[in-house]
C-alpha cells in the first residue's frame, strides 16, 4: 500500500487554463502517496466481520521505496515494526525478539490483519506505466463536477486489476479509486477525504479502503501528524532500526 496507505506527497498543481493531461491527473494521484521524505503519525481502524481493532503508528518514509512503520499502540502489539525497501518486507516482532523476512508466496496477504496486503506497501509502479486509459468525464461536463479517467491494464503490465476507475476534482486532487477484476466486477474502492494544509501543501489525512464484497468491512488511516522532508539516514532502514526507538524524526532512530 505505498499506494494507499502510509508516504503522503507533493501534489501537482492545479492547471489553472488547459485540461490536465491523462498523465497529470494519474500523477497527481500517485503523488499524493510519495515525497522526498515524510514522518507521520497515524491511527489505523480495521473493522471486519470477525473484529474492530484501532492501531496508532508512527510512519518514516524516504523516496518510493523505503519505508517503515512501528506500531505505538495497543500495548500489546507496541514496538511491531515493518520495514519496507524496494519490494522487500522485513517484520520485527519484540515479544519473541525475532525479525522474518515475508516470502513472496504471502505477499498478498493481510498486512496487519487489515485490508491492504504486504503487497500494496511495496508496490511503487505509476498507474499510467501499467495502465492505458481515457478521461470519461469532466469538471465542466453538465453532470459532472470531477475528472474520471477509466484505465485498463496494459498487455504486459503485471497487475491483477482489470481495470481501475480514478476520480480527481478539478483542483487535482484524487477522490476515489476503484479497482475491478479481469471479469469487471469491483473488487475494493480506495476513497480519500479531509484535506487538510499542511506546509506549503493540501493533502488528503483521511484513506479508507473498502472491500466491495464485504458489507460493512473497511480500513481507515487518519493521519494525526505529518511532515515532510524530514532528515535520514541509511541506519533508518536497516534491519537494525527494526529494534531501535522511533523518535520524532528518522534520524534518530
Amino acid at each position: 500500500m505505498r499506494n494507499a496507505l502510509f508516504v503522503l506527497g507533493l501534489l501537482t498543481a492545479t492547471m489553472a487554463h488547459a485540461e490536465p493531461t491523462i498523465e497529470e491527473l494519474l500523477d497527481a494521484t500517485d503523488d499524493i502517496q510519495r515525497g522526498n521524505s515524510s514522518r507521520a503519525v497515524i491511527e489505523m481502524h480495521v473493522k471486519t466481520s470477525r473484529y474492530e481493532r484501532t492501531m496508532k503508528m508512527e510512519a518514516l518514509s524516504e523516496g518510493e521505496d523505503k519505508s517503515r512503520i512501528r506500531v505505538l499502540s495497543p500495548a500489546k502489539d507496541a514496538g511491531v515494526t515493518t520495514l519496507m525497501v524496494d519490494d522487500n518486507i522485513w517484520n520485527y516482532l519484540p515479544k519473541v525478539d525475532r525479525t522474518m523476512k515475508i516470502p513472496g508466496a504471502m505477499m498478498s496477504g493481510a498486512w496487519m490483519g487489515s485490508h491492504f496486503s504486504n503487497d500494496d506497501l511495496v508496490k511503487s509502479s505509476r498507474l499510467n506505466e501499467e495502465f492505458d486509459g481515457a478521461i470519461t468525464a469532466r469538471p465542466t461536463d453538465a453532470d459532472s463536477d470531477k475528472y474520471i479517467v477509466e484505465l485498463t491494464s496494459k498487455p504486459d503490465a503485471a497487475v491483477v486489476w482489470g481495470k481501475v476507475v480514478v476520480e480527481v476534482s478539478a483542483a487535482m486532487m484524487p477522490l476515489e479509486i476503484q479497482y475491478y477484476d479481469e471479469d469487471a466486477r469491483l473488487v475494493r474502492t480506495l476513497t480519500f477525504g479531509q484535506i487538510k494544509t499542511i506546509g506549503d501543501r493540501k493533502v488528503p489525512t483521511e484513506i479508507t479502503l473498502t472491500p466491495n464484497e464485504k458489507d460493512g468491512e473497511f480500513t481507515k488511516i487518519t493521519y494525526q501528524e505529518l511532515e515532510f522532508d524530514v532528515e535520514t539516514t541509511e541506519r533508518d532502514f536497516s534491519l537494525q532500526s527494526l529494534k531501535s526507538a522511533i523518535g520524532n524524526s528518522g534520524s534518530r532512530s
